[in-house]
């Protein structure tokens, strides 16, 4: 998986390759998927969620252009994979999952495997988590039709979120965004295709 879909595809931050290479991916795909944990692609995990192939998530991590002091703010936690590779990186991961059922058993498995700098919160990822900002960087796994303001306000000055943004049915866009001195520029990167960001009131339609 490192060399033939990171590393050969250019991914060269080796924080994230090894954070990568570290975190057993197999672990975090229910157990009849297990076999195909490794393979180029995204895989179901129950609920509609997804885990995201590897190399999305290598780009999405290095795209966020992470240190070891930083903190870091994931919206989708799903099977917890993406906070695991975080949490090699920065010292501290703060995580939302909509799904009670998929935030409490991510939780649970991260613990067991012994992370200690990942807090998951079951919540509304629209509206992030200022009890805990800013963050030098956050980093979206589903998709809003557009971006929301609350996680921008969120981003400490100099900091990035990498997010996609697009119709359920349409080409969405990955987009990195910085905040730099009160201003906003945002770069769209890849055409990508990502379950799409759940509100309050729709998980409760």
């Amino acid at each position: 998986m490192i060399a033939n879909q990171i590393i050969s595809r250019g991914i060269k931050d080796t924080q994230v390759i090894e954070a990568m290479r570290e975190v057993p991916r197999h672990l975090f795909v229910p157990e009849n998927r297990r076999e195909s944990a490794y393979d180029d692609r995204p895989l179901p995990i129950g609920e509609g969620q997804t885990i995201s192939q590897p190399y999305i998530v290598a780009f999405m991590t290095e795209a966020l252009d992470l240190s070891p002091e930083d903190k870091v703010l994931e919206i989708g936690t799903g099977s917890g994979y993406q906070a695991a590779i975080l949490a090699g990186i920065v010292r501290e991961v703060y995580t939302i999952e909509i799904i009670p059922g998929l935030g409490e058993a991510a939780r649970e498995r991260l613990e067991e495997m012994g992370y200690k700098n990942i807090t998951v919160k079951i919540g509304d990822g629209y509206k992030g988590w200022p009890e805990k900002a800013p963050f030098h960087g956050v980093i979206v796994t589903c998709a809003p039709e557009k971006i929301p303001k609350s996680l921008i306000d969120q981003l400490t000055d100099g900091g990035r979120m990498i997010i996609p943004v697009g119709e359920k049915r349409g080409i969405q866009k990955l987009v990195l965004l910085r905040k730099d001195k009160g201003m906003v520029i945002k770069k769209e990167v890849m055409d990508v295709l990502f379950v799409p960001m759940v509100k309050d009131e729709k998980l409760k339609a």
